[in-house]
């Protein structure tokens, strides 16, 4: 309608005006007629700006898309595609952030057992956290970082942070209840967790660049940019949290929550002992019972399929998300990521199809003749010959490329092939294809394989012309193609590297290569649930989604390197207490059984606290941040259950004095480390404290 006209005329010049825009065309002009649909109810106004995705900001952003204001004034209904839409289509962490902060508040008061100590690894957390954001903000400017990488490093960041406090002060309130002044409670904690912490956070770190030997600079740089977090968190546990002990001093036992004040130094929870001795009595069932229930939930890891992302998988009702809806409606699914083929012409540049010009030249000169005679010739004829004539005259009309388009646009799943555009030397071409099926969809997939293996080889064989497909959306195939090629040389790498690292500590063949074998089933069964939940649609509902959704294809790959290193505290925390109480028992039951009773309740409330900051991030609205979350969450609650509290201390039961084998000459070659070890101080007495009140008493 006429009205329509005028507010599309309107708003075209409005963004005009615009001091961000460089141009925009109408879909009802001549120039921008493939971007109005065959009803004519849907279009675009393809918009050029003088900003860059990088570049960008919200402000900016919504600048642009209120000068979008007179289309919408006139009812018609307005959406904002692109690096546009999607830069105020990104959502807000902040309630993820703030429920994960909640429940870690609550699981260190029971954990504590006294309201004084529970803000010390929060308030630890957070000043890691926001250095490490700022840090990753700053190194964003030598590379290029992902937008999903500060929110990674928020989770990462805020779990690890509550983490390796809490297993620093849960060591010095022991320390503090044998006897020790605060200043010597503070030392030994740092001198026994604070190394475990520096290991055990070391390998995450190692784990998280690592996956630069994957030669993906989107993987690399999510890897460096956790990797920076997870080091302040760690410099936090190490520098700033003594201090703060120092300062709060014995004060640190005040506030205390009646019925939940706890034992605080090698404690054995009633319940805990009882599972301890359970498992020890019962090594073989446990750890069959565990294998069982981590092999069926690794089952559909056999399915397990790399995909791509699309703007379909956003929340309704965001920008990004809504123009999507719109152009799949008027054009087509494929529409929203077409395939950009380009062409090079090698040493035979693109030339006009002079035969086809010259026929096209003797039919217009037929029907002049004809309506010199009086005969009719229609309008819509004359307008075909004068375009054709245009078209024959240009490089885009050159025989070799035209084939090549045509042949993709026989292609079953090619919906629609755009006119090449040719440079000016013409050496080189660029024109679109587009599917059928959605981006993210399998066929699209399977299209983009046959193209360059079949379509394209045969249309283009004896000529010089070199065709590629390209775009964001075969990109994302790419890409989802090199990670599962690169993914089991990356874990092999990690699990040679834990094992090392694990032998060098606890100075044993068994004990590391046994943890490897372990966490690679928990990782498994972590894949698995991720999975069945995402890629099935199991339950996808409950966490917000629409139905089965494809698994971004770095995900796996970075929960790998995450987990195995996160696994490691726990481990760490585990043996070494089975060490420590072996080296006074020498009795391999009793020391498995006391080790795993003393530490098991620690390293479930710590377990705990990541379970529910990474599972908070699944009411992220971005679906990349809740497979992040489901994900580590499911990771880490199979790891500090079923693998730490069962299968671990089972094996080591049924290894017996095997788990201590360690050949002598690699004895002699590798170093002796204390991880959690009180040997440095095993000849320094304990000094008395300054003061035998306590101000919470």
């Amino acid at each position: 309608s006429s009205s329509n006209r005028k507010a599309v005329d309107d708003t075209v010049k409005s963004l005009e005006r615009n001091r961000y825009v460089r141009s925009a065309t109408s879909p009802l002009s001549a120039e921008g007629k493939d971007a109005l649909s065959k009803d004519e109810r849907i279009g675009y106004i393809s918009t050029l700006l003088t900003i860059g995705p990088d570049d960008l900001d919200v402000d900016q952003a919504n600048e642009i898309i209120d000068a979008a204001e007179p289309a919408s004034d006139a009812g018609l209904t307005v959406a904002v595609g692109g690096y546009l839409g999607e830069e105020v289509s990104k959502p807000d962490t902040g309630t993820s952030e703030v429920v994960g902060i909640v429940a870690a508040i609550i699981i260190l008061l029971i954990t504590f057992g006294t309201a004084a100590a529970m803000p010390l690894p929060i308030v630890t957390a957070l000043v890691a956290v926001i250095t490490g954001l700022s840090l990753v903000g700053l190194l964003g400017h030598v590379m290029n970082v992902p937008d999903v990488a500060p929110t990674l490093g928020v989770m990462i960041g805020l779990g690890v942070g509550i983490d390796y406090s809490l297993f620093v002060v849960t060591r010095h309130r022991g320390f503090l209840a044998q006897g020790n002044s605060v200043e010597e409670s503070a030392g030994r904690a740092i001198a026994t967790s604070g190394s475990a912490v520096l290991f055990a956070g070391g390998t995450v770190v190692i784990a998280l660049c690592s996956l630069a030997l994957a030669n993906i600079p989107l993987v690399s740089s999510m890897g460096f940019a956790a990797a920076v977090v997870v080091v302040i968190a760690i410099a936090a546990a190490l520098t700033l949290l003594p201090g703060v002990l120092g300062l709060i001093g014995p004060r640190i036992e005040s506030w205390r929550i009646p019925f939940l004040h706890a034992p605080a130094h090698d404690h054995r929870p009633h319940g805990w002992a009882r599972w301890a001795n359970w498992v020890g009595e019962r090594a073989w069932p446990a750890m069959i019972a565990a294998v069982a229930v981590l092999l069926v939930l690794a089952l559909p890891t056999l399915d397990l399929e790399l995909g791509a992302q699309d703007d379909g998988e956003l929340p309704k009702g965001t920008e990004a998300r809504d123009a999507y809806d719109l152009l799949s409606r008027g054009f087509g699914p494929g529409y929203t990521g077409p395939l950009l083929i380009a062409v090079d012409f090698g040493d035979d540049p693109a030339h006009p199809d002079r035969r086809k010009l010259d026929q096209v030249r003797s039919q217009q000169q037929q029907a002049e003749q004809a309506a010199s005679l009086g005969e009719p010739v229609s309008t819509s004829q004359q307008r075909q010959l004068a375009q054709e004539e245009a078209f024959y005259k240009t490089k885009a009309s050159d025989p070799r490329l035209v084939k090549l388009e045509n042949k993709i646009s026989k292609t079953n799943d090619v919906d629609l092939v755009s006119t090449a555009k040719v440079n000016k030397s013409g050496s080189a071409a660029v024109f679109t294809a587009t599917a059928n099926t959605a981006p993210a969809a399998d066929p699209t997939e399977d299209l983009v394989r046959e193209l360059r293996s079949t379509v394209i080889p045969d249309a283009t064989q004896g000529t010089s012309l070199t065709s590629y497909v390209d775009g964001e959306t075969a990109g994302y195939i790419d890409l989802a193609s090199r990670i599962s090629d690169k993914l089991p040389s990356v874990i092999a790498i990690v699990v040679a590297l834990a094992f090392v690292l694990l032998m060098v500590a606890f100075r044993s063949i068994l004990v590391p290569l046994t943890s490897a074998v372990m966490n690679l089933l928990s990782v498994v069964a972590s894949y698995g649930v991720l999975t069945a939940i995402f890629q099935k649609g199991w339950g996808a509902e409950l966490i917000g989604l629409d139905g089965p959704v494809p698994i971004a294809s770095y995900v796996p790959l970075v929960m790998f390197a995450i987990l195995f290193g996160l696994s490691m505290d726990y481990q760490v925390f585990l043996v070494s207490r089975v060490h420590e109480h072996y080296q006074r028992s020498r009795d391999n039951l009793e020391a498995v059984v006391d080790g795993l009773a003393v530490s098991a309740r620690v390293i479930t409330s710590a377990a705990l606290i990541m379970v529910c900051v990474f599972g908070s991030f699944i009411l992220d609205a971005d679906v990349i941040v809740k497979q992040f979350g489901v994900g580590l969450a499911v990771a880490i609650a199979i790891d500090a259950s079923i693998v730490r509290c069962v299968l671990v201390p089972a094996s080591m039961v049924l290894l017996g004095n095997a788990n201590r084998w360690f050949p002598g000459w690699l004895g002699r070659a590798v170093p002796r480390i204390g991880i959690e070890d009180e040997g440095f101080f095993k000849d320094r007495p304990a000094q008395a404290p300054a003061s035998t009140s306590n101000p919470g008493h």
